[in-house]
């Protein structure tokens, strides 16, 4: 179910707690892979820097989709502002891991 495709409040609603679901099963599993990633000197800077650049594109993303509905819709901005983060998923396919 997309939130881009729904039309009715409640699939909107669905979609959304579904999303919100998924998104707290990954961010246990990201924060362990960035500190996997990590050499051990450098882990506690490194999960440091993962997490203030995550949370400040939760500021971004809400900064950027209210530009981009006021550009062109809203369907475009939550496309666009969903966009971003696949594109930080597709990079991190490139993370190394250090533990051998």
């Amino acid at each position: 179910m997309d939130v881009l495709l729904v039309d009715t409040y409640a699939l909107w609603l669905t979609a959304a707690v579904i999303l919100g679901i998924g998104t707290a099963m990954v961010y246990p599993t990201i924060i362990a892979a960035v500190g996997d990633a990590s050499h051990p000197k450098w882990r506690a800077t490194s999960l440091g820097y993962y997490r203030f650049w995550r949370d400040s594109g939760y500021a971004f993303g809400a900064l950027f989709a209210g530009l981009f509905t006021d550009l062109l819709d809203v369907d475009w901005a939550i496309g666009l502002v969903a966009l971003l983060p696949l594109l930080a998923g597709l990079r991190a396919i490139r993370m190394k891991e250090t533990m051998k």
